[in-house]
């Protein structure tokens, strides 16, 4: 697999968020951004994410995905944070 093809997966599973996929073909970050996040558990965040690629990882195809995900509002903040 490859970022982009991560990236359409989730963005697929999770419409109307924001997707960035970084990663070398077995090993991948995602960074995704969304309303949907608002008043969840991290548990339950990751569980959203996880939904999206569960078929390709128990097929081996996707190996490890590591995820982060944040409301628009965090991550505007998290993103200024970045800058200093």
């Amino acid at each position: 697999m490859n970022p982009e093809e991560v990236k359409r997966l989730i963005a697929a599973g999770l419409s109307g968020c924001e997707v960035m996929v970084s990663g070398d073909g077995s090993h991948f970050e995602a960074i995704v951004i969304g309303e949907c996040f608002a008043n969840l558990t991290a548990v339950k965040k990751q569980q959203l994410v996880y939904a999206t690629v569960n078929d390709r990882i128990r097929s081996g195809e996707l190996h490890a995905l590591s995820i982060k995900t944040y409301t628009p509002a965090e991550w505007q903040q998290a993103r200024k944070l970045r800058v200093m």
